[in-house]
């Protein structure tokens, strides 16, 4: 099947349908995160999914290990009573056998789940560490897990050691079909677990490493390979999910109908809504774009938690005087113990353009990924905002369109901004000529530039500046130096070409911070 690269916004839509669907819980939420497997929290009724690019396979077989995650986690939204971290034996060894339970609830109801269960647990088996890669007495929950859900065990396990095993997977079996039998749920499930401690002779507290069963690219497996593991697996759990038919569960028949619709959708979304809106302003070309290469999750999530005020609009001050006395505060010893609350809102329009001349190429991916980190918060704080990047090509300028102000923030953008090389020199003057006709018909509240040199048309650039201000637009510049010496440098210069306002930046990652701040001030 051909290789095609999903939207993020296409496949949270769609795990968010799913999930609601298959959970019967109309308020949850979908979100993709930087875990390393999928998880649900029950509390907040919020699902957390590994990004599609971790399965293994080719694109279809990626979706279908992702809809079956949908489903595992839509079925523990509403079976599960709890679920506890894998980190420690007690909570893994609960939330194993807690997996096979909700899968016998589930396909109860949802027969058309076997065969993608099937498949999943065949790339699972596959990917599956070997038990010599575990060490101490994790190895042997390794072992217990791999038997309780496969059937059998990657690699060696003493004698002895196995019998407990086997043993352990018994009881843990009985207590399954006792609360499938007698409907009992976790709470039941969870008094049990001591006895399997028990037997494997672990403590419930040991730690656990992480055996993630997912991963890229890289794993060479043949189709007769993975038919030969699918009847290893399917043999194990035949009791489960009867007999199987390995060569029509490969192909997918049941979901392919169903992901050829979902590319055609994906395929009308790529540039759904968008327009150069000018002459002399290109979109560029997103074949073979990867996006994940500048996604920096730590730094976009650390924003989003710094400027969460905007978001709510309220943010909290504290004061010699105030609304709320905070006593906590005051013990500590702090002499400002009163709490005010304040609006906090952005209401600015701002138009962003990067400069991708040829000085960033030694570190244009810490540049794009700051800037996309920058787009991630203004989309998350609902900021109106549109943006472009320029480069050149020989002695043709040319201006990228990466988001219009019109069109949300979305995976599309993150692949344009990504397919953008860095090449020639810094003529901001003709760059801004270019999209004159944009601003004068938008007329943003903020033109930001970011530029790491000196324009080589500075006269120039002055009269388009001059030109800019007078149609009502503020004219922001932040120079991006290599430390802070060359940073204020660069901003001085730029403040002499008119610029209402000038930063300098020597930290790539500091970029967002700098632009927010422009944003919270105006």
């Amino acid at each position: 099947m051909q290789s095609i690269q999903l939207r993020n916004d296409t496949l949270i839509d769609i795990a968010t349908f799913l999930v609601r669907r298959w959970s019967e819980k109309e308020n949850v939420t979908v979100e993709f995160s930087k875990i390393k497997q999928s998880e649900t929290r029950l509390k907040e009724k919020r699902v957390l999914l590994i990004p599609n690019d971790r399965y293994y396979g080719d694109s279809f077989q990626k979706y279908r290990q992702f809809r079956t995650s949908i489903w595992y986690e839509g079925m523990r939204l509403r079976h599960c009573k709890k679920i506890l971290s894998n980190d420690h034996a007690y909570g893994f060894i609960l939330n194993t056998i807690e997996t096979r339970r909700i899968e016998l609830l589930g396909i109860k109801i949802w027969k058309g789940m076997t065969e993608e269960l099937i498949f999943n647990y065949t790339n699972m088996w596959l990917s599956r560490n070997n038990l010599s890669s575990v060490f101490g007495k994790s190895r042997m929950i390794e072992a217990f897990y791999q038997y309780f859900l496969f059937g059998d065990v990657k690699g060696e396990v003493q004698p002895s050691n196995f019998n407990k095993v086997v043993k352990a997977v018994k009881f843990a079996k009985n207590v399954l079909n006792d609360s499938i039998k007698n409907d009992y749920d976790t709470e039941w499930i969870e008094k049990k677990i001591p006895e399997i401690l028990k037997i494997l002779d672990v403590d419930a507290l040991i730690s656990i490493p992480i055996s993630v069963p997912l991963r890229g690219p890289g794993i060479a497996i043949t189709p007769n390979d993975f038919i030969k593991a699918m009847k290893r697996v399917g043999k194990s759990r035949e009791e489960d999910f009867g007999k199987i038919d390995p060569e029509n569960i490969l192909q997918g028949k049941a979901i392919s109908e169903e992901f050829k619709v979902i590319k055609e959708e994906n395929k009308k979304n790529e540039k759904k809504g968008l327009s150069s809106g000018a002459v002399g302003i290109q979109i560029p070309e997103m074949s073979n774009a990867d996006e994940t290469k500048i996604f920096d999750q730590d730094l976009i999530n650390n924003l989003k938690t710094r400027f969460k005020e905007w978001k709510t609009g309220w943010k909290e001050y504290h004061s010699f005087h105030g609304d709320e006395f905070d006593s906590d505060v005051y013990l500590e010893g702090f002499d400002q113990p009163f709490i005010t609350d304040l609006k906090k809102s952005i209401k600015t329009r701002i138009v962003i353009l990067l400069d991708h001349s040829s000085s960033i190429t030694d570190q244009q991916i810490d540049y794009k990924k700051a800037t996309l980190a920058l787009c991630e918060v203004l989309a998350f704080l609902k900021i109106k905002f549109s943006v472009y990047a320029f480069n050149t090509t020989g002695r043709q300028v040319v201006c990228w369109l990466v988001k219009p102000e019109d069109l949300k923030w979305n995976n599309s953008c993150a692949k344009r901004l990504a397919k953008i090389p860095a090449n020639g020199g810094t003529p901001l003057a003709e760059v801004y000529d270019k999209m004159y006709p944009i601003l004068r018909s938008k007329k943003p509240d903020i033109f930001l530039t970011l530029s790491d040199g000196e324009p080589s048309d500075p006269y120039a650039v002055r009269s388009m500046v001059k030109s800019l201000k007078s149609l009502g637009i503020k004219m922001v510049a932040i120079g991006v130096g290599r430390d802070t010496s060359n940073a204020t440098i660069i901003a001085t210069n730029l403040k002499y070409l008119g610029f209402e306002r000038t930063l300098g930046v020597s930290r790539l990652n500091d970029i967002p911070k700098k632009v927010l701040t422009v944003l919270g001030n105006n």
